[in-house]
């Protein structure tokens, strides 16, 4: 399956579908039509309301996705994909990594990308702005 992740902001048609991966809708217009909501990926609202850190978030988010199953995981993209004509799907949120505070660059996608390569040895590229680089430690 052709999956990769952007953001709402970043996204162009040219990339594949829009699906969203957010448990609530944008609260801005955008410029294309979402493509389809896969839900078994989404954080729920207790997750995100706790504002865990990064490791805790992201143990919590893994026992969701292993709860859904990847089996389950994969049926509903594939259904996304068949929808949208067999597009690469395009799994969206809100944060651009680049414009997160130092330390808090993650998000909930890109641990689905992790998640997803461990389950299935396919890689979900990051399609918007990436991980800002640390600059190299001089001595």
């Amino acid at each position: 399956m052709d999956l990769a992740t952007c953001t709402y902001q970043e996204f162009q048609p040219s990339m594949g579908a829009p699906i969203r991966t957010t448990a609530g809708h944008p609260r801005f217009p955008l410029g294309y039509e979402l493509g389809g909501h896969a839900r078994l990926i989404t954080p729920t609202r207790d997750l995100l309301v706790q504002n865990l850190p990064e490791d805790a978030y992201e143990f919590s988010y893994r026992r969701l996705l292993n709860g859904q199953g990847i089996n389950r995981i994969s049926t509903e993209l594939a259904g996304l994909a068949a929808r949208n004509s067999g597009a690469r799907l395009v799994l969206l949120c809100f944060d651009r990594y680049d414009q997160l505070r130092p330390g808090d660059a993650w998000c909930h996608r890109g641990m689905f990308a992790k998640w997803w390569f461990e389950q299935t040895g396919e890689e979900v590229p990051e399609l918007g702005a990436q991980k800002p680089t640390p600059p190299p430690v001089l001595f």
